[in-house]
């Protein structure tokens, strides 16, 4: 796979507007949401009742040595806290209840588009890019849904009816208060943009570090034996110390961020004790007043140095929004035509090709020009060409895992891009050179493209495939076979492959090279086997060996992207000199004799 180096940020990506991508798997838990941010707002809100009933017991029972006012104040404020706790409880619970259903819902969004997005787009994205989206990305996600959002809206909203109840105090200290928070904003404003940078260029990197872990893991057997451990941790620790670095930058300007934040209360509060000593002392402020103010300055100070925090958060999740956004505004080139409905397609097919051509996107040179080649309903037709030729893309055209570029290819007369995909790729199975399982038991491998096929159907297809030895696995066809079924042989891999494709009873079947890691004495089982089976379908059979070309009806020579010769092996073989070549140059090849 190429990897693709993350989209550059522009100067629009990372803006807290990108948070609005958020709203339409919000919208369905506006509920909860609401609920959060009143249990949030409301318990914040009851806290500012402390100040002012201090403020009353000092100017009140204390002040008039009145023992007997201090129990109706201390009873409200005692509810106050029972009514603090209560609505805490209920925030917590509706925030992690829409939170936790906002990740499911994004998460399976974006699992869904990664299944709908082309080959092409996963021919370009490394894995690691896409994992880290999926995962990281998303929990950031969560975390601010489920915290930093509601108490980022609330704890503005508490700076502002704190400085209103400032004011309302002792207007001169109040208004004092709030025009200290002028250069707040406009350093914190400054560093909000330079980390949001920094978060995206972290969130970036630990994507190529999660590509570099999976590669080790999947190539592991390679990397032991070639010997070559150190020099893919030397790679892997690269990358590493790369992070660590941009993450060491980005705690930096978070910790000045912090710095800001937490030095602002301070001088604020000197400024407020030196100010209110001098309205208490020309009587401008009561002591009970002084009390109050400061009482309800230090309620400010947690939303205030949380700002920072908060905001930081909010910018990391913009970034993720954007990171999200790419794979979610990504085009789907492979899709339905608008109104498509299913086609009569009968089985076996006529599969034609016609002048069919093809570019992958932003290259210079096309892979396939003028591809003409008809087959008939039960006929199949072996793909035969030098490496690079286009053998593969051939193939990959007729199941839409990429379009074409130029003419078209058809079923029964119909262009494949007017099929549904889901109906097209029930009529088409194909088995890849490159076998792949997956974590799941050896049936469920098996009937993947054909769930409702029976025991019958299952034995009839592992008895094509010569892939009996399932039946000798601890558990039979209930044996979960692990990732990639790397607890396979490389020839028990595609035997397998080659059931599922099988086991599909399609109207075209597609085999790029199924048997080259097969064994002579087993492949001139599968072969056997297989005879029959192409005798009910039209195939298209990709073949590198002699026995593979003899499967065949007839042979299309593809060179440099064209069809330049189609016809029994034998007459080719006689009239085409670069046909005799090829055979020629390859031990296997050479060796077909004729039919």
């Amino acid at each position: 796979m190429t990897a693709a180096a993350p989209p550059a940020p522009s100067p629009e990506r990372g803006r807290l507007s990108a948070l609005w991508r958020l709203w339409p798997f919000a919208r369905p838990y506006t509920g909860l949401l609401v609920l959060t941010f009143v249990a949030a707002l409301l318990a914040t809100l009851t806290q500012l009742v402390v100040p002012l009933v201090v403020q009353a017991v000092v100017d009140g029972p204390i002040a008039d040595d009145d023992r007997s006012g201090l129990v109706p104040l201390l009873g409200l404020a005692l509810a106050f806290g029972v009514a603090e706790a209560f609505l805490f409880f209920l925030r917590r619970w509706a925030m992690n209840s829409s939170s936790l259903q906002i990740e499911r819902d994004l998460r399976d969004t974006l699992y869904q588009r990664l299944q709908r997005l082309p080959v092409e787009f996963h021919d370009r994205w490394s894995s690691g890019q896409l994992l880290s989206r999926a995962t990281t990305d998303i929990a950031t996600v969560r975390r601010f849904v489920g915290f930093g959002a509601v108490f980022l809206v609330v704890n503005l909203i508490t700076c502002v009816v704190v400085g209103g109840l400032l004011i309302a105090t002792w207007w001169p200290l109040g208004v004092a208060v709030l025009v200290t928070t002028v250069p707040l904003v406009a350093v914190g404003l400054r560093l909000e943009s330079r980390y949001n940078t920094e978060s995206r260029a972290v969130q970036d990197e630990q994507g190529e570090l999660a590509t570099d872990v999976e590669e080790a893991v999947q190539g592991i057997r390679v990397v032991k034996s070639l010997g070559r451990s150190r020099l893919v941790f030397d790679r892997y620790d690269r990358t590493a110390v790369s992070l660590r670095g941009l993450q060491l930058r980005k705690v930096r300007t978070l910790a000045k961020l912090w710095v800001v934040f937490e030095f602002h209360p301070q001088i604020t509060l000197a400024l407020v004790l030196v100010g209110g000593a001098v309205g208490v002392s020309t009587g401008a402020l009561t002591v009970g007043g002084l009390v109050g103010f400061v009482t309800l300055f230090t309620v400010l100070q947690w939303p205030i140095l949380s700002l920072g925090w908060l905001l930081a958060q909010a910018q990391e999740t913009a970034s993720a929004c954007d990171r999200i956004g790419e794979l979610l505004d990504a085009p789907l080139t492979v899709a339905d035509t608008p109104g498509v409905t299913d086609r009569p397609v009968a089985r076996p097919a006529r599969l034609r090709f016609e002048d069919v051509g093809f570019a992958h996107p932003g290259a210079g040179e096309a892979v396939l020009r003028g591809v003409d080649l008809d087959v008939a309903p039960g006929e199949t037709v072996a793909l035969v060409g030098a490496t690079g030729s286009g053998k593969t893309t051939v193939t990959a055209l007729v199941g839409r895992l990429y379009d074409v570029t130029s003419g078209r290819v058809t079923l029964d007369g119909h262009d494949v891009r007017d099929l549904p995909l889901a109906q097209l790729r029930t009529v088409v199975a194909t088995a890849f050179e490159d076998a792949t399982l997956f974590s799941m038991s050896v049936r469920e491998n098996l009937t993947l493209g054909r769930p409702e096929a029976t025991d019958a159907d299952v034995t009839e297809a592992l008895a094509v495939a010569q892939a009996g030895f399932v039946h000798d696995l601890p558990w039979g066809l209930d044996t979960r076979i692990g990732e990639q079924g790397l607890s396979l042989s490389g020839g028990q891999r595609q035997r397998l492959a080659l059931a599922r494709a099988v086991l599909g009873r399609p109207s075209v079947l597609v085999l790029d090279d199924p048997l080259s890691a097969l064994d002579v004495h087993t492949e001139a089982l599968v072969e056997s086997a297989l005879r029959e089976v192409l005798a009910a379908t039209t195939a298209l059979v990709v073949a590198h060996r002699a026995s593979t070309v003899l499967l065949a009806d007839r042979v299309a020579l593809l060179e440099d992207g064209r069809i330049t010769a189609v016809g029994r092996h034998t007459d080719l073989l006689a009239e085409v000199p670069a046909y005799r070549d090829l055979l020629s140059s390859g031990s296997e090849l050479s060796s077909a004799a004729p039919r």
